[in-house]
């Protein structure tokens, strides 16, 4: 499909593809969701969630978001220019020597689901953070099969639903052969604490289905029922084989956790994502780090692969108390963040800081990230056009991204409590040309 199929009697659309996206965002003011569609969709057991809608009102967004091909392959070049410095010794071995030691074991699996948080500035795509535990791919997957035409014809994306759900499937049974080889897997556990009263808990019960659909034996665990009998993970007497890590406690150190660690150490279980993928990928120090060229260019990385962290990788740099006082005089420029943070806890936008709270920030323990503001979706709120902030999150495996979906929401940081925002389906916007 080109942009001359859109359904936009309306509005011009320019030739480039990234113009054509963002005048989308801005003039396609519609409703593309068949609510519907989507509980069908969302179905357990044959059974709709008929509440989740009503208990999670701002989960899903109204409407979709366009992104161009420019822009998604953008996306795609940066994932694999970190995937390549991240393979290097010299970035492993520097590390893995400020990471707590868990995070020096090798499981041999590569770590499902991370995302790579991006805001759309005025040079493209710009990475915000990258995360090992990323939440809501298969209700994103799902929400692809709800959409209907608006400004666009998105018959093909229940189609790209079901690749992403079979992708799922094999992404964990490829962990698995990764680490057992040939052995058949045969029970999964998905693991949080106190699950069912999780945000995403719908999302845990979505995938146990998934995976009992596909021949897998599957539970939701709560963490603090886990047993290691020195051979075995079990769930009372349940062996498994196989844990779908949904824990934010990164390095396992809580005490209520220890039957997983040592289970983890041991080599009992199979556990994705796992310790040593967050310390390698997702500690936020690490955007520092992927932003020093000149650190870089000394463990080895190749000057194509500078250029591309450099262009699009905003300036990021830990504080310390020797340059807190620096980063409170330029504090507008940047964004504070936590660096064993997750979900926007403890992130600030330094316009907003306060005195007191900054004064937390320049003890250490903070990443500060130059400040890319995000781009923004028009869409109707109860009848009123209103302006959402929109992040992009590419949701990869070994180095492919297999979903991309958008969140909208008002304030500093994604919330799923703005109305009107939420969780949206991404529509690329074909090039014509090489736009470079």
């Amino acid at each position: 499909m080109n942009p001359a199929d859109l359904h936009l009697p309306s509005i011009s659309l320019p030739a480039d593809c990234r113009d054509a996206a963002a005048l989308l965002n801005r003039g396609c003011v519609c409703t593309s969701v068949d609510y519907e569609r989507l509980r069908l969709a969302l179905q357990i057991e044959g059974v709709a969630p008929a509440n989740l809608l009503d208990t999670h009102p701002n989960l899903f967004s109204d409407t979709l978001v366009f992104v161009a091909e420019a822009h998604l392959q953008s996306m795609a070049e940066l994932i694999a220019a970190v995937e390549r410095v991240v393979a290097l010794p010299a970035w492993q071995e520097s590390v893995l020597a400020r990471a707590p030691a868990i995070a020096r074991h090798d499981p041999k699996a590569a770590s499902v689901f991370f995302g790579y948080d991006f805001h759309l500035g005025d040079n493209g795509p710009q990475l915000i953070e990258i995360n090992t535990n990323a939440g809501g791919a298969l209700l994103n997957a799902r929400l692809l099969h709800a959409q209907h035409e608006c400004c666009a014809r998105t018959a093909g994306m229940r189609t790209e639903c079901l690749t992403a759900e079979s992708d799922m499937v094999a992404m964990f049974r490829n962990e698995w052969r990764l680490v057992r080889g040939d052995t058949p897997l045969e029970r999964i556990a998905i693991v949080d604490e106190a699950p069912a009263q999780q945000f995403l808990s719908a999302e845990f019960d979505l995938f146990r289905q998934l995976f009992e659909a596909h021949g897998i034996s599957a539970r939701v665990v709560d963490s603090r029922e886990l047993e290691f009998d020195g051979e075995s993970l079990l769930h009372e007497g349940w062996r498994i084989d196989l844990v779908y890590n949904r824990l934010t406690d990164f390095s396992l150190d809580l005490p209520q956790h220890a039957p997983l660690r040592d289970a983890y150490l041991a080599d009992a279980v199979v556990l994705t994502p796992h310790p040593r993928a967050h310390a390698l990928y997702a500690d936020k120090r690490n955007l520092a780090a992927l932003s020093d060229t000149d650190w870089l260019a000394s463990i080895g990385v190749g000057a194509e692969d500078r250029r591309v962290l450099a262009e699009r990788i905003p300036l990021a740099r830990q504080v310390a108390p020797e340059n807190a006082e620096s980063f409170w005089q330029s504090r507008r420029q940047w964004f504070f963040k936590p660096a064993a943070g997750f979900g926007s806890r403890a992130a600030y936008r330094g316009d907003k800081i306060t005195k007191r709270v900054f004064e937390d920030v320049g003890r250490g323990g903070y990443v500060a990230q130059a400040l890319v503001p995000p781009s923004e979706r028009r869409l109707l709120v109860d009848g009123v056009e209103r302006d959402l902030k929109l992040d992009l999150r590419a949701y990869v495996y070994q180095g492919e991204i297999q979903l991309v979906s958008a969140r909208l929401y008002q304030g500093q940081t994604t919330n799923f409590r703005t109305p009107g925002g939420g969780f949206a389906s991404v529509f690329a916007v074909p090039c014509k040309k090489d736009p470079r």
